[in-house]
């Protein structure tokens, strides 16, 4: 499908310049991956005059981490991510969701910027920025400012930014423990299929964890009451049970042409079982590798 709608184009080579067009086009879209973008203008869920293309700003392009925070700029793709050595080492976890994203192809153009401005309930980044809980830095003109994630998302494709803002980067904070993670995402498929619903996990020592869901409700989901439950307490199958138990009062799924409601959120228990025990047994060193698929 071509896209038949009419807009100009523009391709910035400073933030400087984005900041000007983005002030004098009256309806403008950012394009970094364009994965979502492209197809909303394909098929008419989205129209704009104008089209920014911001991939010639190169200072949006870098990976770093430096006093303990990972800085993820907003041209870094998914394949970057997996490639990453810093990712690799540091957070593994952010490794192992990206694998999950769609196909090659699209991992080597979408970004992780790009995945939650697009705000979709089924992002996989969502979850996993939930658990670390990211900043999500913006630049406007004149302006720089950082929102906590948990205040990023205001609803299904909705975001907290502005007209004349961009997203530069997600900054992720290091636990100061060790700690172990997961990530399990349910497709109809392999391949390049969005997520029915996905649970991510952090287990910390200590007996403390972080727990969070996407693709369950219009934004990802903190799960506080099974993190409440879980906090203190020596992991075992009577444990698993109560926080399984408490799903139902964190989660929303609803039934579209991908699943069910109740398959859905049949599923969230039996992922968040496997997943919790994956990330203890990564924490202590004796879990699955990062990668490997446990649905």
């Amino acid at each position: 499908m071509s896209i038949v709608q009419e807009f100009n184009y523009f391709k910035p080579k400073t933030m400087k310049e984005a900041f000007t067009l983005l002030y004098r086009q009256k309806n403008a879209a950012i394009l970094a991956g364009g994965t979502d973008l492209v197809c909303n203008l394909k098929d008419g869920t989205a129209s704009h005059d104008a089209v920014i293309d911001i991939k010639g700003i190169t200072t949006l392009n870098h990976i770093t981490f430096k006093g303990k925070k990972l800085k993820i700029g907003a041209l870094v793709t998914f394949s970057d991510l997996i490639k990453s050595e810093i990712i690799q080492e540091h957070f593994p976890l952010i490794m192992e969701m990206a694998k999950t994203v769609a196909s090659d192809a699209i991992r080597n153009r979408a970004t992780m910027v790009g995945n939650i401005c697009s705000a979709v309930p089924c992002m996989d980044s969502g979850p996993i920025l939930s658990l670390y809980d990211a900043e999500v830095y913006v630049s406007g003109p004149g302006c720089n400012f950082r929102l906590p994630v948990s205040k990023w998302f205001k609803g299904s494709r909705k975001t907290a930014i502005k007209k004349i803002n961009i997203v530069t980067s997600i900054v992720i904070p290091l636990p100061a423990e060790k700690h172990g993670g997961c990530f399990v995402k349910l497709g109809r498929y392999k391949g390049e299929d969005l997520a029915q619903a996905s649970v991510a996990i952090l287990a910390l020592p200590n007996h403390q964890y972080r727990v969070a869901f996407g693709s369950v409700a219009p934004v990802p989901i903190r799960a506080k009451k099974i993190e409440q439950a879980l906090n203190g307490n020596p992991l075992d199958d009577n444990l698993i049970n109560t926080a399984i138990d408490l799903i139902p009062q964190e989660i929303s799924p609803i039934t579209d042409i991908r699943a069910t409601k109740e398959y859905r959120m049949h599923m969230c228990r039996v992922m968040f079982a496997r997943a919790i025990k994956a990330a203890v047994g990564r924490l202590n060193g004796v879990g699955p590798a990062y990668g490997t698929a446990l649905i």
